[in-house]
């Protein structure tokens, strides 16, 4: 058991990146490097109380999950016309080796139209990182048309 200051805690946890962040503790001289996999909260105060740290080892991989944040969405065709980033996946499984873990995946808009998906296959993942899910080509986002669209040239088929 060891103990970790709290105030250091609830500040790394504000970063949104805690749980992919690699954490070097220092146990009897030697350090040993770390990946939070679990937070415990008080039930009433919402103050953390106990985190797991998983020990890694050598060139071991490891499964996080990873945020997902959209690039040029000013390139994006079917944005610029009003319509909207549907966004299925805001973090995605993936398996990565221990020293070279992510802090965000990009994924780029560049000439989507409504309509179009964006799918898991569509993304260039870092060297050495593959998704955990492999049976399916998954769907992160999507560009839908606004609603005030939908309904516009709804009333004109009517007419």
């Amino acid at each position: 058991m060891i103990h970790v200051e709290q105030k250091e805690l609830v500040r790394q946890l504000g970063t949104g990146h805690f749980m992919n962040s690699i954490v070097l503790i220092e146990i009897g001289g030697k350090t040993v490097r770390t990946l939070p996999k679990d937070v415990a909260f008080h039930p009433v105060t919402d103050r953390p109380t106990h985190v797991d740290f998983l020990r890694l080892s050598g060139d071991s991989k490891v499964e996080v999950s990873v945020p997902v944040v959209f690039v040029n969405e000013d390139a994006s065709p079917g944005l610029k016309k009003g319509g909207v980033l549907n966004i299925v996946r805001h973090e995605l499984e993936l398996l990565c080796p221990n020293a070279d873990i992510p802090e965000e995946i990009a994924v780029d808009v560049t000439g989507k139209e409504i309509g179009d998906s964006i799918h898991i296959s569509d993304v260039a993942l870092p060297k050495g990182v593959t998704s955990v899910i492999t049976d399916r080509d998954f769907t992160i986002a999507t560009v839908i048309a606004p609603s005030g669209l939908k309904s516009s040239e709804g009333e004109a088929a009517s007419e």
